[in-house]
């Protein structure tokens, strides 16, 4: 393992919880079924869905699936690619704003 590498497994060590998976998986399904339900309320109660809403909202659950199964990439930039640092705090956003009403 590079580095990098190394580096970026020590930093996710903290989260690598069985419950901060299960909370991953469920955001992601949550919002996979949302989007997959009734996509234009979806959209409307974050929103809207634009050029950067929905490439971040599809990568955040893709990556949340990735952590909530366990799977640990290798290579570091997959590591920062699939890195729960990012994707939970965005799922968490975006269920915010679904439930806050913010339009």
């Amino acid at each position: 393992m590079s580095d990098w590498s190394e580096r970026l497994t020590r930093l996710h060590q903290p989260l690598d919880k069985g419950a901060l998976r299960a909370l991953a998986m469920v955001l992601g399904f949550y919002h996979v079924a949302m989007v997959m339900w009734d996509p234009e309320a979806y959209a409307v109660s974050i929103g809207g869905f634009n050029a950067i809403i929905g490439p971040l909202l599809i990568w955040a659950m893709c990556s949340s699936m990735v952590y909530g199964v366990g799977f640990k990439p290798r290579y570091w930039l997959w590591q920062g690619v699939f890195s729960p640092y990012f994707s939970l705090p965005i799922l968490v956003g975006f269920l915010f704003l679904r439930f806050s009403g913010a339009s």
